[in-house]
């Protein structure tokens, strides 16, 4: 396997399927240890990237890694993190909504302020065709998380 430096610069590369994969194999290694944490500033900092794909590697990296966060860093972020439920891209605010779950289980003091923000959603301005793709996405979540 590559190093984690290697893979989060091959992550945040133009070649979004590599992106993809690293994204992948880092999500894969933060479900096994703490190898990862240390770039969560990076990842905090990709969250309000100008670019959807890299807002939402940031965001589902931070909620692979808030288990390791020993330092309460998400906690800190955690509003900003929740408003990305309304992402402008609606596959980023999907990505948002499904890591969640993550969040919640390793941050339980969290947990009533992401079903509230979950709850009070209001996914009138997506289109027609999206709008039922992230009502799902939220019943699940909260599903999950209650």
């Amino acid at each position: 396997m590559d190093s984690i430096e290697q893979l989060l610069a091959q992550m945040k590369g133009k070649d979004h399927t590599r992106a993809h994969q690293c994204l992948k194999l880092l999500e894969e290694e933060s479900g096994n240890s703490d190898a990862v944490s240390p770039y969560l500033d990076l990842f905090i900092e990709l969250m309000d990237s100008p670019n959807s794909y890299l807002r939402a590697r940031g965001l589902r990296l931070i909620a692979a890694n808030a288990r390791w966060d020993s330092e309460g860093k998400v906690d800190q972020i955690i509003d900003r993190y929740l408003t990305h439920i309304l992402d402008e891209k609606p596959t980023t605010a999907r990505q948002c909504i499904q890591a969640l779950p993550l969040i919640a289980r390793a941050r339980p003091g969290l947990t009533s302020r992401i079903r509230e923000a979950l709850s009070s959603t209001d996914l009138s301005g997506y289109a027609d065709s999206m709008e039922p793709l992230l009502r799902k996405d939220i019943e699940a979540a909260l599903k999950q998380i209650s």
